[in-house]
């Protein structure tokens, strides 16, 4: 899908790289090929890690707190983090399962799952095979959740969107200058899809936080000033970096993200703080403090009521 012939050759529109691939070039992905003027999906039916994970390691805090979602991901993706922390399974073209639909299916529908998760290596560069079987899951009841980096184009995410209930979506800086240099892509396509989601689905989002890299509390001003201008509720997650892939920087500063955690709230309800052992994860309401959901040591929803904070009516966004 999403593509246009120029000669011999293909333009790929899927994301806003739009690979130009001569017969037998692969996108910048890895995973779309031209071959005899065509060009097609290599990962599709293509698993190469799956599991039940909590909801919460999406991370989605206000969708369906306490549920296990079945989770699973193929190869390639069109972004090139110096930090992946999935770089192994993204790289790696020939480890895989064969899964159909109908297999996705059967598993999304065992030990509690509310439904699928595309997530693991980047999900729109197995769009065709994301959205088959989103399509079934809906017609079956299940939920689909999408973990992204939101680098895709506007057609596909439209169509995609349909199908969607809950993302997340990795805003992984606010300048351009880090995307190009340590992602290999750039920011506006990112905020787009930020933008355009945000109108038709829950949406949480996630900052990797890496020292002297994107921890300046100017850009986090920006950056959460950007969310506050679309919704002030999108729950925002603040994940701590630690050395991975080509990246050997030292990991995050706890006193960094809480600092960032503070400039964040200036303008945001809902932020939270990742990869760090015993921090306060809990969600509070940001009218009266009382606490709604515990995380800690089980998930509890306690002081909501048909998605009202029980002391002073505050709707909180998502879905419980």
């Amino acid at each position: 899908m999403f593509y246009t012939n120029k000669g011999e050759n293909v333009i790929c529109n899927l994301c806003p790289h739009h690979c130009r691939l001569g017969e037998g070039q692969r996108g910048r992905c890895g995973a779309r090929q031209n071959i005899g003027g065509k060009l097609y999906s290599l990962n599709y039916e293509r698993v190469t890690a799956y599991n039940y994970d909590p909801i919460e390691k999406k991370p989605l805090y206000h969708f369906y707190p306490g549920s296990t979602i079945f989770s699973f991901g193929s190869y390639g993706c069109n972004l090139g983090c110096d930090f992946c922390q999935n770089w192994q399974i993204v790289t790696d073209h020939n480890s895989f399962v064969e899964a159909t639909t109908e297999d996705i299916l059967d598993l999304a529908k065992v030990r509690g799952s509310i439904g699928i998760a595309y997530t693991y290596n980047e999900p729109t560069v197995f769009y065709e095979f994301v959205l088959d079987t989103a399509r079934k899951a809906r017609e079956e009841g299940l939920f689909n959740v999408l973990v992204t980096n939101g680098y895709i184009n506007r057609e596909p995410l439209e169509e995609l969107l349909q199908y969607i209930d809950a993302m997340n979506i990795d805003l992984k800086s606010f300048t351009n200058e880090f995307y190009q240099s340590i992602c290999r892509g750039t920011l506006e396509p990112v905020l787009e899809t930020i933008r355009l989601a945000a109108k038709k689905t829950h949406v949480e989002l996630t900052t990797l936080i890496i020292d002297g890299r994107n921890s300046s509390k100017k850009e986090m001003e920006e950056l959460s000033g950007f969310i506050a201008s679309i919704d002030p509720g999108i729950p925002f997650h603040l994940s701590r970096y630690y050395p991975n892939y080509r990246m050997k920087d030292p990991p995050t500063s706890v006193y960094t993200l809480t600092e960032l955690k503070k400039t964040a709230e200036k303008k945001l309800k809902h932020v939270y703080v990742g990869n760090v052992l015993g921090y306060d994860n809990d969600t509070y309401c940001p009218e009266c403090r009382k606490r709604l959901i515990g995380r800690f040591p089980q998930i509890r929803i306690e002081g909501m009521v048909e998605g009202r904070c029980s002391q002073c009516g505050y709707k909180v966004p998502g879905r419980f």
